[in-house]
């Protein structure tokens, strides 16, 4: 009876996730709630592999069908969660890849510039641009960035002359793309910083009245090969952490809070879900290797992943250990800043710099090789 009762609930089990697995795949303009069962998806990844065990101790049989499902949809259990205990060192150079390139991408919440963000003589601020500008990444992908012009003689404004000190004093080549330009002058967008001779450029908007937008520069390699490098930003769910905190602290903060964060989930999944398919089409035409770099505000098991996971590499699923978590903040275990690599590039590596705190968002590096065809 209880073998009985245990096997139903496998059976159960395995319908959830594969149920979940299609949620994911779903996109919310056509039906948003599914959404909410793609957010399952780990927990019922997670229990296959305890009723896996489970079935090796009782019954090597019955054992057989959660491992196999498990084996199936280990790619799904990768992407939330990476295990490659072999690559705890870097990777050795494949024989047919061609020279090293170090991509660089982090959101750096335009370096703190706003009153409630500076601390005590600008010191993040400063210590961010000049990190940034001392890497030794050829490639530098930034979103939420800001930049004040060379033509400021004040002190303060010196300090946010971003373009300047990561580009041209670098040694890189600097495109900003600018969703705004304030009465003083001071730019705010995203940028593409190259060391690499930039051929080519151009932008992709998500409609009038969204900042969230994506940027693109062809880059020829010193090997002569030509590549193009996305650097995009997708809609945020405007949601205050501390309201998240609240939402789940209590009964009371459900009840204010939660309606409220529902209809804004709701409005960034709907954002997301078409802006990450206009963004497949650009990537389908492209002529080049493709390197994305972004800011997706969403999480692994979400639709707007799983479109770009299906068709190109996650460099964090392909070569790194544990939850790679990228979001300075009070919620735990969040990765929603990415790098994705075509199928012509060998991933060697890729960190998360937990070092450096200075925004909401860990800085990520990645070191790629273009395989020889």
């Amino acid at each position: 009876m209880r073998r009985s009762f245990a096997f139903t609930c496998t059976l159960l089990l395995i319908g959830w996730l594969l149920a979940a697995i299609a949620c994911v795949q779903i996109p919310a303009y056509t039906f948003w709630p599914a959404a909410f069962g793609a957010l399952t998806l780990p927990v019922a990844l997670a229990l296959n592999l305890v009723a896996a065990f489970y079935w090796v101790l009782r019954n090597w049989r019955v054992a057989a069908l959660p491992i196999g499902i498990a084996v199936l949809t280990w790619p799904h259990f990768q992407r939330g969660l990476a295990v490659h205990p072999l690559r705890l060192a870097p990777l050795a150079a494949d024989s047919t890849a061609g020279p090293r390139v170090r991509v660089l991408s982090a959101n750096v919440r335009i370096f703190n510039v706003y009153p409630q963000l500076r601390d005590k003589d600008l010191s993040s601020s400063k210590k961010m641009i000049q990190w940034l500008a001392d890497s030794p990444a050829e490639i530098v992908c930034l979103q939420e960035f800001y930049n004040e012009p060379r033509t400021s003689t004040s002190r303060e404004k010196n300090v946010f002359n971003a373009v300047e000190r990561i580009g041209e004093r670098s040694g890189r080549q600097a495109f900003l793309s600018k969703t705004l330009t304030n009465g003083a002058g001071s730019e705010f967008g995203m940028a593409i910083f190259s060391r690499y001779p930039m051929l080519r450029r151009g932008t992709v908007q998500f409609g009038k009245l969204s900042q969230n937008h994506a940027m693109w520069a062809d880059l020829r390699l010193p090997s002569g090969d030509t590549i193009r490098v996305f650097n995009f930003h997708l809609q945020s769910m405007s949601m205050d952490e501390q309201d998240i905190v609240d939402s789940y602290s209590s009964k009371s903060g459900l009840k204010k809070k939660g309606l409220g964060l529902l209809r804004r989930f709701k409005r960034g999944l709907v954002a997301r879900s078409w802006q990450v398919d206009t963004l497949v089409q650009r990537f389908e035409r492209s002529p080049y290797p493709l390197l994305l770099c972004a800011d997706l505000n969403d999480l692994p098991y979400s639709y707007s992943y799983d479109q770009l996971a299906d068709r190109f590499q996650n460099a964090w699923a392909t070569v790194g250990n544990g939850v790679g978590a990228t979001y300075n903040g009070r919620l735990p275990f969040v990765r929603i800043d990415n790098q994705f690599a075509g199928p012509e590039w060998q991933v060697d590596e890729f960190w998360v710099h937990y070092e450096i705190p200075y925004s909401d968002h860990f800085p990520t590096l990645a070191t790629y090789r273009l395989v020889e065809k």
